[in-house]
Parts: structure tokens; sequence; C-alpha cells
């Protein structure tokens, strides 16, 4: 706390971190792609991922003040948490607590699958808005832990401004290079990352892709050797261009 500001007022800077994972997976058979979606429909349904925002929410040092959440027919779920930076709103009805630090996370699953190439993926967006102090930047590790991340896309922004004694215009509170800074070296070295930040702007963005395929990792309900040298090539080659295409935002191949 040494190096904090000092402002005139409070912190009204706005900190949006956007944190996009893609999940690849070859299933030879429709079946055995439904069969995927289903899969992963349950173990990211809207209670697990509402355990995960509230998670962040504290690591972030907010509370929820109000959850939304929904499992969609036929795949998907989506959760939304509007949060605040302090106390609970008191029991006492002469007290009124006020909640200058509004923010909200937001998480978002997209299950689907390609119709000729046996190939699925599945895909989740998270959104954390903070206005203040916070930044949740310091999320990310655990972020990237609680999904099976082959692309990883995060972007990061500080918007607004906010006043010294002074009077100055502070356009960002804390010192900035690259997202990869707020990820463990442990984490990096699975990836390869790229940036492109946009620094006039306060806008960063980072994007990674997963080095090493260990490729029974991305069978479903199929044991690897079972399946002869050569179609495991060509399974292989497969996932590298969808992880590239997806990586690169073109269609590449």
């Amino acid at each position: 706390m040494e190096n904090k500001l000092k402002l005139y007022g409070f912190n009204n800077l706005t900190k949006s971190l956007s944190f996009n994972i893609y999940d690849v997976c070859y299933a030879k058979t429709p079946r055995e792609q439904q069969d995927y979606i289903e899969y992963v429909d349950e173990q990211y349904n809207s209670e697990r991922l509402t355990s995960i925002l509230t998670r962040v929410t504290e690591m972030i040092g907010a509370q929820v003040l109000n959850i939304s959440k929904q499992d969609y027919d036929p795949q998907g779920a989506s959760v939304t948490c509007l949060i605040a930076e302090g106390q609970s709103p008191s029991a006492d009805r002469d007290t009124i607590v006020a909640h200058l630090d509004k923010s909200h996370v937001t998480v978002h699953t997209y299950p689907e699958y390609h119709p000729d190439n046996s190939l699925a993926t599945f895909r989740v967006d998270i959104d954390v808005a903070t206005c203040g102090e916070i930044t949740p930047l310091y999320t990310l590790d655990y972020l990237i832990r609680s999904f099976d991340s082959d692309i990883i896309t995060m972007d990061y922004r500080v918007r607004g401004f906010t006043r010294n004694v002074e009077g100055k215009k502070l356009y960002m509170d804390h010192k900035m290079i690259s997202i990869q800074d707020y990820i463990e070296p442990k984490i990096l070295q699975r990836y390869d990352a790229v940036d492109l930040n946009v620094y006039q702007a306060n806008l960063f963005h980072t994007k990674m892709l997963i080095k090493e395929i260990d490729l029974q990792n991305y069978l479903f309900n199929t044991d690897v050797y079972e399946i002869s040298p050569e179609k495991r090539l060509e399974i292989m080659t497969s996932l590298r261009r969808e992880m590239v295409e997806i990586f690169s935002g073109v269609e590449v191949y």
C-alpha cells in the first residue's frame, strides 16, 4: 500500500478482462460427438460455473450481490454475477450501505462439433468487469487451471479516468506491459504466446496455443493403441490444423 495513489474522490477506472478458451476433441462418429457435447455440458454446467465465478469474485476481493444462471437446451450454460467491493448490505434498517464500485462477472459456454472432420470444440467465454483499484488479472492462473485449454485468448482494457489530489487526470493506475506478466511461468511454458497491445488506448491482447499434443487426451471413448500409426498421424494433423486456425482467427488450410 506504500505506492497507493492519492486521489481526489474515489477511483472510478473501469477494468475489463475477457478470458476465452477452446478445448478441441476428436470424436470419430456422430454418436461420439454428441456424447462429447453432453459430457462437457455436464462437466461445465451452471452449478460448476457458478462455483468458478464465485471463487474469481473472492480472489479480486469483492462479494457477490446477485447470481443469475441458466442451463440451455440442447446445450450450453450461462452465469452472471453482480458483484461489489465492500461490505454486504446491512440487516439494520436504519443503516444504508452504498456500493460505489459495482462490477460484474459473466460466463457462457459454446459446445459444437465439425460436420466433416470428426472434431468437436468446447468454447468458454468469461468476462470480468471491475471498477476502482481491483484488477481481475490476478485470477488468470486460476481460470486457466479450471479448464482444459488448448487455445486461450485474453483481452484487458482500462477505461475512463480518475484524478489525483492536484486534479490531474489519470487514465491508468498500475504499470502494465503484458498480460503474460500475470501468468505463472510454469503455465506459460506449456504454450506459445503472442501479444497484440495498443498501449496508447490501454488495450492489451494475448493469445496462447498449446505446444505439445498428447493424442490420448484428445480421444473421446477411444484408446490411442486401438488406432493405426497412419490414423494417429492423420488425427494429430487435423487437431493441429484446427487449433492453428482458431489461434490465428483465419481459415489457414
